[in-house]
């Protein structure tokens, strides 16, 4: 097992997205902080673009800190659209995408299955920033039909995949509450769906463990298909991303299914929208070589 940190971080402190000269700040706040592990991302379009604009300048610079990038996340809502010529577009900015993480060298390039396009009344899911704990009510359209929805993604997950298997990359989609994509089981019907062992899981611990998911069971179910680990906690009712240790996460049987599944891959510090970030960034990275230690991952 080995340590990293989240693109969280950055949002956290610098805003969403973070702007480039943002991104660099970010960069070397986590190499202050100790970590020599550090993710990517590229939110829809124009960050993307311009995060490929500058994917040498960054990874000159990363490599100029000790600094490795293991994971890319470009941001594409478009792929999950039901409009096929949005979908085509996210395709062409993934193909982007796909070079800077060839680039920086990443074991994974992540993507996600965002909100479903349903009218939201007020506030909808991670509309304009990211935050945790909200309530969310919707009013039906009769015209949405699910099996056109999950026809979509399951067009552009196969497209990621095999794009990613190309270029060696492992794709992977992480569950989030308030997502297509939001439990174990869905998942699981996706990879069964894409049918290539390429495509696989980001194990989210806090987001699975407010969807009241047996976490020691989701990483049974899911086994060697778990690409990577974001590590964060909370307390099973409200999806907030607290530092390991502090809320209701069954760690040690995360650690004992991560163990007989032998995986050896990262676990990514998720720690955000709290007031005393580093803080909880040094004290989730204790704990996580502190239970690594004890179950021997």
């Amino acid at each position: 097992m080995k340590i990293s940190c989240c693109w969280l971080y950055a949002i956290t402190k610098y805003g969403y997205p973070p702007s480039l000269d943002d991104m660099v700040r970010a960069l070397r706040d986590m190499k202050a902080l100790g970590f020599q592990n550090v993710e990517l991302e590229g939110v829809r379009r124009d960050n993307l673009l311009a995060v490929y604009a500058k994917r040498h300048e960054l990874k000159n610079f990363c490599d100029g800190e000790g600094l490795r990038v293991i994971n890319f996340c470009p941001v594409l809502p478009g792929s999950v659209s039901l409009n096929r010529k949005e979908r085509r577009e996210s395709w062409d900015l993934f193909k982007r995408a796909i070079e800077i993480a060839t680039l920086f060298g990443c074991r994974t390039i992540q993507g996600d299955s965002f909100t479903p396009p349903l009218k939201f009344r007020g506030d909808s899911p991670y509309k304009e920033s990211i935050s945790y704990g909200k309530q969310f009510t919707v009013e039906v359209d009769p015209a949405f039909k699910w099996a056109r929805q999950w026809g979509a993604m399951v067009e552009s997950f196969r497209f990621f995949t095999r794009e990613a298997k190309k270029a060696k990359l492992r794709f992977c989609v992480e569950p989030r509450v308030g997502e297509l994509l939001s439990n174990t089981d869905a998942i699981l019907r996706m990879m069964d769906a894409v049918d290539d062992d390429n495509f696989g899981a980001v194990l989210d611990t806090a987001h699975q463990n407010a969807q009241k998911e047996i976490l020691a069971l989701s990483v049974e179910k899911l086994g060697k298909r778990i690409f990577f680990v974001h590590a964060a906690d909370n307390d099973g009712r409200v999806n907030d991303h607290v530092a390991a240790g502090r809320g209701t996460v069954d760690w040690d049987g995360v650690f004992q299914g991560l163990k007989k599944h032998r995986f050896s891959g990262y676990v990514a510090v998720d720690v955000g929208m709290v007031p005393d970030l580093d803080a909880q960034y040094r004290e989730s990275v204790e704990f996580l070589n502190a239970m690594a230690a004890k179950h021997g991952l």
